[in-house]
């Protein structure tokens, strides 16, 4: 792994180059590997100042932020509507279904006019184009808080968590254990970046999608990492100093269930395969778990899982995200 600076200093000198103002975040590689850790550095410090009650950046009053979601959600709904508000800007929530995403109206249309009172559009969607579509016609920035392909915010807390709480020594490597899902490509991408080690295993037909793999391979070329994708979930979590998984079956694959924990029986994170990772390895869920499937009970809840740290880190990370895309100016 690399040397990655989470200081103060290195926050607040990212800020000030607003680099990333106006821009969009939909993919984790929608940032370079620089800006990726100038990102990490700037949730680490609202983090600090957050425990100590001091504010670190703010916005200005007359930033909004408009959230539409498609899918439920508790820790991307509460955590992005307090990362607003805590930066001094104002939430208008919407439901999918109460405009009418792509069917009353078209995306399009929805983003450019809600871009005449809002500064970000942040979407939870059931599809990647959705963003996309919105993104192209859109002047206010587009935030991906959760598509079929991608969950970058939520790579950014897993990164923060595993820099934060994870055993470092020459070697280790992250290892994802199930299905190559939207979870896992955002952070197999996102760990390629940082040139860290990452391991995916999952059932044959489960693959994260080639062209990401693909970009996540040559990425990891360019910063000394290593990306491998292969069937074996004990192959991958041997020595592993972080291990993360997530649902077999998530929101839109109800039809697939059966056919799904079959498929995905033989990768349980449980304590026998977890004895296979590095003895402090930590454990990291997204969350809602679904106990007894992807991870059973005495793991998630064991004294190696930072499931709870992870899900805290959502706030820090989406706040950095948001006040770097709409210009926030430090706090002395």
């Amino acid at each position: 792994m690399n040397p990655i600076s989470l200081s103060e200093e290195r926050a607040r000198a990212f800020i000030q180059e607003r680099s990333l103002v106006g821009r969009d975040f939909l993919s984790i590689s929608d940032l370079s590997p620089g800006e990726l850790e100038g990102v990490l550095a700037v949730a680490s410090a609202f983090k600090a100042h957050r425990r100590d009650g001091r504010p670190f950046a703010r916005l200005s009053p007359f930033n909004a932020m408009a959230m539409i979601f498609e899918k439920p959600s508790l820790r991307t709904r509460v955590t992005f509507e307090l990362a607003m508000s805590e930066l001094g800007g104002s939430v208008v929530m919407l439901s999918g279904t109460e405009i009418g995403l792509g069917t009353r109206e078209p995306v399009r249309d929805i983003g450019a006019n809600l871009s005449r009172w809002v500064s970000a559009i942040t979407a939870r969607v059931m599809r990647h184009q959705t963003l996309v579509e919105m993104a192209a016609a859109a002047s206010a920035s587009v935030i991906n808080a959760l598509s079929d392909r991608e969950h970058p915010c939520q790579a950014i807390a897993d990164l923060l968590t595993i820099l934060e709480k994870a055993p470092q020594y020459d070697g280790g490597q992250v290892a994802f254990i199930g299905d190559g899902n939207n979870v896992a490509q955002s952070l197999m991408l996102g760990c390629a970046m940082l040139g860290i080690d990452f391991m995916l295993a999952c059932p044959p037909g489960y693959d994260p999608e080639p062209d990401l793999l693909q970009k996540a391979q040559l990425s990891s070329v360019e910063t000394g990492g290593t990306i491998k994708v292969m069937h074996d979930p004990v192959a991958a979590i041997t020595g592993a100093v972080a291990v993360a998984t997530d649902v077999w079956t998530s929101m839109g694959q109800e039809a697939e269930r059966e056919k799904r924990l079959l498929s995905f029986a033989d990768y349980q994170l449980n304590a026998q395969l977890l004895m296979k990772a590095h003895p402090e390895a930590i454990v990291l869920h997204c969350l809602p778990a679904h106990r007894g499937e992807e991870i059973t009970a005495d793991v998630l809840e064991g004294p190696q899982s930072v499931v709870l740290d992870e899900a805290e880190n959502r706030l820090h990370a989406q706040k950095a995200v948001i006040a770097l895309l709409l210009g926030a100016s430090l706090v002395n």
